[in-house]
């Protein structure tokens, strides 16, 4: 049949099974939203209050479902402000499809009004992106970019569409899209005799989680094989919820801010099992000094991130939901009944403890997993509240804890709550954020009101960027240089303003009834919770120094 463009596009959509779309509509994507009035009972479209707003919509949405998330902007501006959700996107490797529209062919390289060259802006930071100036092509450019935003290691891909293809006509024909294979051709058998040799001889292997098992849908068989190893597990922020946190197996999360039980475990362990880990640098601190009693065993999809940060002393490449099937399938019960003790007792002998006398971070964390039953989707922005929404909160399942890791994009949590929300109906969804942190993309609490979608908005309050005090207290001599965030500002009367319940909460005993409250009442609800500006989080590593020489609040103490 004969169609244009703009519905071409639409159809595109609909062949990849999309139900939702964020976007902002502009000039030169006018056609494309004609097209999507026409078919509101079969794609629903949510206004954000902002394009970024509306890339970090989609990134939840994908996060939270499994599916890829798509967003809209129009040309110059409107592409321009993607750019840091498409980048967050990148940086955690989620599937996103952003589609953009530019001016005219005729009028492409003349500066013309609202004209950007998006595709070069973005190209660092997109699996891969294009640009169409051909009606014809159109139709296979967008089939081709959902299966690279869904192939192998996922992530973003941008589509840039000028004006005039949005409005031409040609032929179009559905194709149902063929099933993503996941990537096997790269798992040697040689390299899998290899890790069943390594785990087979190893007396003190620690198994090493991130967010690869989460988007290779590998959860059920990382259980099975943590038991059969017999193995403590730790994860990265990214790896949250795929390994369960309520499991006896579990140390805590590695790194900067990881337990001391972690960190001090993998220093001592003779094997290294990293399952779709990156080794970020927060993750292994100096690299010189990490694991150094260890081998290590990589199993990831991507050949890139094999000897990038730490060097391997085997690998397997290919998805791992399929390599840890053939490891489990060739590997004997291991039994290691004395390390695990012993890494447990560390856990017992080091355990994350706070200030219990007042309202903080932490006391807020695990009141909201108590309230909730662990059973809720959790969403942060970045600073002092993310680490101890991953430290204090224990996930029990993939796709609960969405932050930005990579990246760290302050701002992301509520556009991303949003997006989760909207994918995933059936959860209670909480985002966590900071008095910093929320300032930058608040205006997305008009959005969570203008369709109600039922979020809880949680901001930690302690009028200051915490984080970075933080660090200035410690690093910085406590010159606190642009951290203070002592105005006038009213969270409460904002989030009133815009059509939310809201309430502020001063005390440990105000907090459970009102969680139960906005729970109950299944609206957008804001509550500010106001903490002292100088609580830190703990255990931590002091920058560029070795995971083992993690500290705490009782080291500091003593060391004075």
């Amino acid at each position: 049949m004969q169609l244009t463009g703009a519905e071409i596009v639409i159809e595109c959509l609909k062949e990849q099974n999309v139900d939702t779309i964020f976007g902002y509509p502009g000039g030169t994507i006018l056609n494309i939203y004609d097209a999507l009035y026409k078919h509101q009972d079969e794609i629903t479209h949510i206004l954000t209050s902002h394009e970024q707003g509306a890339s970090h919509a989609a990134d939840g949405y994908a996060r939270a479902t499994g599916k890829v998330g798509v967003c809209f902007a129009t040309s110059g501006p409107g592409a321009t402000n993607l750019v840091t959700g498409i980048a967050t996107a990148y940086m955690d490797s989620i599937p996103l499809v952003a589609i953009t529209c530019n001016v005219g062919v005729s009028l492409l390289g003349k500066d013309t009004f609202q004209e950007i060259d998006i595709a070069g802006v973005t190209m660092p930071i997109t699996k891969h992106n294009f640009i169409v100036k051909d009606v014809t092509k159109l139709a296979d450019t967008i089939r081709r970019a959902f299966a690279i935003a869904k192939t192998g290691r996922p992530g973003p891909v941008l589509i840039d569409i000028t004006k005039d293809v949005t409005s031409n006509v040609t032929e179009y024909t559905r194709v149902t899209p063929k099933p993503i294979e996941r990537i096997t051709e790269t798992i040697k058998e040689a390299d899998i005799e290899e890790a069943v040799r390594l785990i087979s001889e190893s007396k003190k292997p620690f198994v090493f989680v991130g967010g690869g098992v989460i988007a290779s849908g590998a959860s059920e068989e990382l259980r099975k094989f943590v038991k059969k190893v017999d193995a403590p597990v730790t994860d990265t922020l990214m790896g949250k919820g795929a390994y369960d946190g309520s499991d006896d197996y579990y140390m805590g999360m590695l790194g900067m801010h990881g337990t001391k039980a972690a960190n001090l475990g993998v220093t001592k362990c003779d094997l290294l099992i990293t399952v779709g880990a990156r080794f970020s640098d927060r993750v292994t601190g100096n690299t010189s000094q990490f694991a150094n009693n260890a081998k290590v065993l990589q199993f990831d999809v991507d050949p890139a991130e094999i000897n990038k940060n730490i060097m391997t002393n085997a690998s397997v490449i290919g998805d791992v939901r399929e390599i840890l099937k053939r490891v489990n399938g060739r590997l004997e019960q291991q039994k290691h009944t004395e390390w695990v003790e012993e890494v447990k007792a560390l856990s017992e002998k080091f355990p994350l403890k706070y200030d219990t006398s007042i309202l903080t971070g932490p006391y807020i964390m695990e009141k909201i997993y108590e309230v909730t039953n662990g059973d809720a989707i959790i969403t942060t922005d970045v600073g002092q509240h993310q680490m101890w929404a991953a430290q204090y909160y224990r996930y029990k399942e993939p796709r609960t804890f969405l932050s930005s890791g990579g990246l760290g994009t302050m701002g992301y949590g509520l556009g991303a709550c949003i997006g989760a929300k909207v994918g995933r109906k059936d959860k209670t969804v909480i985002n966590i954020a900071g008095d910093g942190c929320f300032r930058m993309n608040m205006n997305e609490i008009a959005t969570a009101t203008r369709y109600n979608i039922p979020i809880i908005q949680v901001i930690f309050n302690n009028h200051v960027l915490g984080m970075v005090r933080q660090w200035q207290t410690l690093f910085y001599g406590k010159r606190y240089s642009s951290t203070i965030l002592e105005d006038s500002v009213d969270f409460v009367k904002l989030s009133e303003a815009m059509g939310a319940k809201a309430y502020r909460v001063t005390t440990k005993e105000e907090l459970e009834p009102v969680l139960r409250e906005a729970i109950d009442l299944n609206i957008p609800v804001v509550i500010e919770c106001v903490i002292d500006k100088d609580d830190k989080v703990f255990p931590m590593v002091s920058p560029g120094g070795a995971i083992e020489k993690a500290f705490d609040a009782d080291d500091l103490k003593n060391n004075n």
